[in-house]
């Protein structure tokens, strides 16, 4: 929301505050400060004093201007809606305006078509107070040429208001707060919530109220009325902020709605069938805005009708067929309050969003209604003439006023944390507009977010200052927690997996129909995806069962873009129905890995490719020891595995591992094979959090055997890892495969055998092994290999 500095200063005075000591004031009451609009130097208020064609060019213009020097200045424009005696913007050399988009252009001296130009005569959006640029922006015939613009339009604040506080979004409400931060008296509120006009209950035939969208409705005609141009203080002010004057009569309902913050709407009485008839709009109804756009309604649209259409998009637009124009003369001022949440529904639905619905949308203080239509009501006698009926007809009630709030000033002070005298604290919430009860605080109409005590302590905080509250408490000391612990554990995953040259990826917790087909997660258990009742898209219509999915589509488009090399990781969160109909969410891991093993080079001009062996590596760099890759039986991958810590009954079964299909690679783009594997993280937390013990260095030195041996070829290498696991001998400490070897040809081995070779170390623990016990254990070894696995030895 724009606001002017100039408009704040009709209710409080900021002279003795630099810009940057009212952006920290606006700061300081919670509202944060986008940006702040000035206009630049050299830019100045200039009087046409005469205008003749240019000898060289049809569209153009000669000027000379009086821009304050005392010395005409000769301008060449091309704009055509000025006069001789008009007072318009003027761009010095040297002034630098916007030119969108983050850039800036200078104005310089220069020919046009062969005639000097001293400078620039600037239309409204050139100096960007509106998006006008329908010729030059006529100013204000009392200003004095040479005027710098940036004191008729002081500098303009972008502030961003959150939703609790629908009460900052005009110029009133925001000058409220500083005026409380300040110190400082508010002027020019009186008009606030009162009114003098008397009111009289509507008959059905005026106004009827047909929905429990509109709670409280008014209107008020005026006669006779002279539509026309907004005097320059109205428009100054309007422009000031980026709003385009229209008439006298819009204008007029766009200051109050700045002003004080509540929409108001103008209707053409010549134009209206009958009486007000607020309603839900009839489905299919079609309704022609403001904007020129035709709106398809629905039966939860509410609409301002007559007896025979819907003349406005209640709390949103009015209707371009009943708007004010030139000819209207008499005019039916419409103030209301509407229910908030049926204004966002519509404004959303047809994504139709207008200043009237961003006030409705937060809530607006029903107390001001009626204060809100007799300012209106005051300024069009003043600016347009014609005689207002006596009485304010309205129809429905006001809601309830807030409920007073009781507040313990020791308990403010305790949770503060400083010693604010009682004093202070009754002036504070004072100042914000409270009024104090005989047990409780009562509550302004327009701090509707003002409900439990806590509010009024954070109230009182805000305006106090919490630069004034002492630190006089460090931290406590918190232990660890399991939340903690599993936090170290994920981080330390993140870090294993980018050393060995991974990259995290993040991708939406929603997928498609089409992407179910890559989950890993919801083959066992009778689990089921879970589909949205109401997604946003066909791409979108299912929250992910696993990550997997996800991983592929990241790997595609990387693919597409030209990078086949990757290994990705991601850690999050996935959802899954129980058979019974429950959800279900866990945390998952999930590794891709595709392309080439190491990255080109002069030494190797062809690496290999990635295979299932080198995500079995990647997964034993973070898997506790004792990691084991199952085969299990699984349509959706090659070499599927079951991942596994410990062996047997006692195994805790982590996730799937696998290739995906060459079929379902290629659909992706991906030409490599793509080894995927999905992992449950707090199984796996759980898994490495009981591996974690500790045991004294040897003392003694081990003794090795090496042993080559003939098997089936088809014979899995988990069988072998199994029966080494398995097989008693307390001297045994460890064994390591350090060589494979298959002949194809038959030549060297016979063809359905392969040869494989381990490294085998004995050691005891309380002393130095002699030959003959190592040779005697070995023996034992060779014959259980011998009859267990009916192994040749070479």
């Amino acid at each position: 929301m724009n606001v002017s500095l100039k408009w704040l200063s009709d209710h409080v005075d900021f002279s003795e505050y630099s810009m940057d000591e009212l952006d920290d004031l606006l700061t300081f009451t919670g509202i944060e400060v986008e940006g702040i609009q000035s206009l630049p130097d050299n830019l100045v208020v200039a009087e046409v004093l005469s205008s003749e064609k240019h000898p060289d060019a049809d569209k153009l213009s000669v000027c000379q201007v009086d821009d304050g020097s005392g010395t005409p200045r000769q301008i060449v424009c091309g704009a055509r809606n000025y006069r001789v005696g008009d007072k318009v913007p003027l761009a010095r050399p040297g002034c630098v305006l916007d030119a969108g988009d983050g850039k800036t252009f200078e104005i310089r001296e220069g020919k046009l078509r062969g005639v000097e130009s001293l400078g620039m005569m600037c239309a409204a959006s050139e100096i960007g107070l509106t998006d006008d640029a329908d010729g030059l922006m006529i100013l204000s015939p009392d200003l004095k040429s040479g005027t710098p613009l940036s004191e008729v339009y002081p500098a303009v604040f972008e502030l961003e208001i959150t939703p609790n506080r629908p009460d900052c979004l005009s110029h009133l409400g925001v000058a409220r707060e500083l005026a409380a931060l300040a110190k400082k008296e508010l002027a020019g509120a009186s008009h606030h919530g009162d009114s003098s006009t008397p009111t009289r209950a509507a008959k059905d035939k005026e106004i009827k109220i047909s929905t429990e969208s509109c709670p409280y409705y008014t209107a008020r005609i005026i006669h006779g009325v002279k539509v026309g141009e907004s005097p320059a203080w109205l428009k100054e002010k309007l422009e000031s902020i980026g709003l385009r004057p229209i008439n006298n009569i819009v204008d007029i309902t766009n200051y109050v709605l700045m002003e004080m913050g509540q929409p108001l709407h103008a209707f053409d009485m010549a134009k209206l069938d009958g009486g007000i008839n607020v309603r839900q709009a009839a489905e299919g109804e079609e309704f022609l805005a403001l904007d020129g756009e035709t709106y398809p309604l629905t039966e939860e649209d509410m609409v301002i009708a007559d007896s025979s259409k819907a003349v406005a998009i209640g709390g949103v637009m009015g209707g371009e067929d009943s708007g004010v124009t030139e000819t209207t003369t008499d005019v039916l001022l419409e103030s209301a309050y509407f229910v908030t949440s049926k204004i966002r529904r519509t404004a959303r639905r047809l994504n139709l969003h207008s200043d009237s619905s961003y006030r409705f949308e937060r809530g607006v203080d029903p107390y001001q209604v009626n204060g809100a239509s007799d300012l209106a009501i005051k300024l069009i006698l003043e600016l347009a003439g014609g005689k207002a009926e006596e009485e304010m007809v309205t129809c429905g009630e006001i809601p309830a006023a807030p409920a007073s709030v009781a507040l313990d000033n020791d308990y403010c002070r305790s949770v503060i944390g400083a010693e604010v005298p009682d004093e202070a604290i009754e002036a504070i919430l004072t100042s914000l507009g409270l009024s104090k009860g005989a047990d409780a605080w009562d509550i302004p109409t327009y701090r509707l977010d003002l409900i439990r005590p806590i509010d009024l302590v954070e109230e009182v905080a805000r305006v106090y200052g919490l630069d004034n509250v002492p630190s006089n408490q460090g931290a406590w000391f918190s232990p660890a927690s399991q939340a903690d612990h599993y936090f170290d554990f994920a981080s330390g995953i993140q870090s294993t997996l980018s050393s060995l040259g991974f990259f995290e990826a993040r991708n939406l917790k929603l997928i498609s129909d089409q992407q179910l087909t890559d989950d890993l997660a919801t083959s066992h258990r009778g689990m089921s995806p879970i589909r949205l009742k109401n997604p946003l898209n066909d791409e979108q219509d299912y929250l992910r069962p696993g990550l997997v999915p996800g991983l592929l589509a990241t790997a595609s488009r990387n693919q597409r873009f030209g990078n086949a090399d990757v290994r990705f990781f991601e850690m999050g969160r996935v959802f899954t129905a129980t058979p019974k109909g429950g959800e279900v969410e866990h945390e998952h891991l999930a590794l891709l890995m595709t392309g080439e093993r190491t990255a080109r080079s002069w030494a190797d001009g062809k690496p290999s490719n990635l295979d299932i062996h080198d995500l079995r590596a990647a997964l034993e760099e973070i898997c506790p020891k004792g990691l084991n890759l199952v085969p299990v039986d699984d349509d959706r991958m090659l070499c599927a595995c079951s991942i596994e810590i410990g062996r047997g009954k006692k195994a805790t079964k982590l996730g799937l591992a696998g290739i995906v299909p060459l079929a379902r690679a290629r659909e992706l783009d991906l030409e490599a094979p793509v080894m995927v594997a999905e992992i449950n993280l707090k199984k796996l937390a759980s898994a490495a959090g009981a591996d974690l013990k500790y045991k004294e260095l040897p003392k003694f030195p081990s003794s090795s055997r090496d042993v080559a041996m003939l098997v089936s070829a088809d014979l899995a290498a988990g069988i072998v890892a199994d029966f080494f696991a398995n097989h008693e001998e307390p001297l045994l400490e460890s064994v390591e495969l350090f060589d494979v070897f298959q002949d194809p040809s038959g030549e060297k081995l016979p063809a359905d055998k392969k040869s494989l070779a381990y490294s085998i170390s004995y050691r005891s623990g309380d002393r130095t092994l002699e030959a003959a016990e190592v040779e005697t254990a070995h023996a034992k070894l060779l014959d259980s290999l011998k009859s267990g696995l009916h192994v040749e030895f070479r």
